[in-house]
């Protein structure tokens, strides 16, 4: 369980999350995927890494009951500054990042594979945003980078899903595939990519992040102040506290195993 790193091909890093049952993670598992990524990326000998999860689904976001136990915002303050290392370091992670998604991909989940330079994913992925009904903002600035605006803002208001079909039809997912061929073909890219010199796929990844119109770490840092803010006024704990009681959203994790 936890966060661990494995190299399945020559300049290849697996980077899996393991935290059952759903994989909401706790703040300290946002910071070890931090430190994975930036190690993966740091090493000379990798040339594309692999994002992947074990278990039910891709990510469920942040460990909501981490959040319930604390009288205080200590774990809040954990969670967002957790979120957005992580989440940065897909982005900033020093060669490509492959995404390999399978069941649902949620919250925490979009601010990773809307960071990732690729995404892979099996025909029975869903993606979206409950932060509304959890008490919660943020990642639409993931969100935005695989749908258009408008269908981001629906998407966001209503916390619905989208299939990783639709987010093929929108060019953001590069490929779907049955959930027992999902690790082969997101191999399968990553050696693809892998092939390149290791110097000049450094420079690429570098260029591409220079010559994007939103700086991705401000952008959602900015929606995390009106997160705290949503603390501070009490809204957000009065949301969150009917987490696991109400049917609410439109996303496929059971509430008794959701955090």
């Amino acid at each position: 369980m936890g966060v661990s790193t494995a190299r399945p091909e020559k300049g290849i890093a697996l980077v899996t999350v393991d935290f059952p049952p759903v994989n909401a993670l706790p703040v300290q598992g946002w910071y070890d995927l931090t430190d994975a990524l930036g190690t993966a990326g740091r090493d000379p000998e990798v040339r594309c890494v692999v994002l992947a999860a074990a278990g039910r689904g891709f990510n469920a976001g942040v460990d909501i009951k981490e959040m319930q136990r604390d009288a205080g915002h200590d774990a809040l303050i954990g969670a967002n500054r957790g979120c957005s290392e992580a989440f940065a370091a897909v982005y900033e992670c020093e060669v490509p990042v492959v995404a390999a998604v399978h069941g649902f991909c949620l919250g925490g989940g979009i601010g990773l594979v809307g960071n990732a330079d690729a995404i892979v994913a099996c025909d029975d992925a869903v993606f979206g945003l409950p932060e509304l009904d959890r008490g919660a903002l943020g990642a639409a600035t993931h969100l935005a980078r695989l749908v258009p605006q408008h269908l981001m803002r629906a998407l966001y208001y209503t916390s619905r899903t989208v299939t990783a079909a639709e987010l093929h039809a929108h060019g953001s997912v590069w490929q779907v595939v049955p959930r027992d061929q999902l690790a082969d073909a997101a191999l399968g890219l990553a050696r693809e990519i892998a092939r390149k010199d290791g110097r000049l796929i450094r420079l690429a990844k570098a260029a591409i992040n220079g010559i994007d119109p939103v700086d991705v770490r401000r952008s959602y840092r900015f929606e995390q102040g009106f997160t705290f803010e949503a603390n501070l006024s009490g809204v957000a704990g009065r949301v969150r506290d009917t987490f696991g009681k109400d049917t609410v959203g439109n996303d496929t994790v059971g509430k008794e195993d959701r955090a």
